[in-house]
């Protein structure tokens, strides 16, 4: 289903918003778009709406399957402002936001659906989660000066770090069960990465309810859904593994020269399995077994 903008799909595609769990795609150049949409959709989502120009194309093994809304995710605000409707529109259902070239994992998610992952989060009294963005990279930026390659993509296998989120409206102290976490590609490259973008954590997975808004850094004004487990023990939390970053290093000319290769002494290949990255730690199982 093809909607002009998001104002149609909110008035004409209520089928669209209708069941959950609900993936949003925002597609930003036309990378890998097809390939991100078929991994979200093995995953479980019911519903897949996707937002990109229409410049950009789907493969048609997808373009049946998704519910495509013209627009620009590169405007200013663009993506909280589309994510904030599509909440006011359809509270109750678990949601997921990511971008194009943005894969999601979660434990065990080879065997297990994602609704089966969010009915246990639920069960748990929990109604957001926690994700970290974890940067891929191809290794030959010569034969892929987009820095994406399926094939070659590598991950840091360290270099991960938490730091208190402190809060400004009591005295800077630390807010409770919430931490800033850094690390990849934006922790290495730090000197091209704006101060209030190198945070690698972000709410991607969340139940919409009615007042919800999902602030510019990718966190919400429920603080509740901020935090990283409740407080009697930990929850689960997912990995979201992306070349964004990577691609934003090589577009921006700013960047691009100064970097030849994304390879160090701490790459590992990604495997494309949940193993390796609870292996790692860059997500965490919880009570679910």
């Amino acid at each position: 289903m093809y909607y002009n903008n998001l104002s149609e799909l909110l008035s004409q595609g209520r089928a669209a918003l209708a069941e959950g769990p609900l993936a949003m795609i925002f597609a930003e150049d036309e990378a890998e778009i097809d390939t991100t949409i078929r991994h979200h959709q093995n995953s479980g989502f019911r519903s897949t709406l996707v937002f990109m120009p229409d410049e950009f194309d789907l493969a048609e093994d997808v373009i049946d399957s998704v519910h495509r809304i013209r627009f620009d995710p590169l405007a200013d605000n663009a993506v909280p402002k589309a994510v904030n409707a599509v909440i006011d529109a359809a509270p109750g259902l678990w949601m997921y936001y990511c971008f194009n070239a943005e894969y999601l994992f979660y434990p065990f998610c080879e065997t297990r659906t994602v609704g089966e992952m969010l009915a246990f989060h639920g069960e748990e009294r929990r109604s957001a989660m926690l994700c970290y963005v974890v940067d891929l990279y191809a290794t030959d930026l010569v034969t892929n000066p987009n820095a994406v390659s399926l094939d070659t993509a590598h991950l840091d296998k360290t270099g991960y770090y938490a730091l208190a989120r402190n809060d400004p409206n009591n005295h800077n102290y630390p807010k409770e069960r919430q931490l800033d976490f850094f690390g990849g590609l934006r922790w290495r490259y730090e000197e091209h990465i704006p101060a209030k973008r190198r945070k690698i954590d972000r709410i991607s997975l969340f139940k919409s309810k009615p007042g919800l808004v999902l602030r510019d850094d990718n966190t919400f004004n429920d603080e509740e859904y901020n935090t990283y487990a409740c407080p009697w023990h930990h929850n689960l939390t997912a990995a979201i593994c992306s070349f964004r970053t990577a691609k934003a290093l090589k577009r921006n000319p700013g960047s691009t020269y100064d970097i030849q290769s994304f390879r160090w002494h701490n790459s590992a290949p990604f495997e494309w399995h949940s193993r390796q990255l609870l292996d790692l730690g860059l997500m965490e199982p919880g009570q679910w077994f």
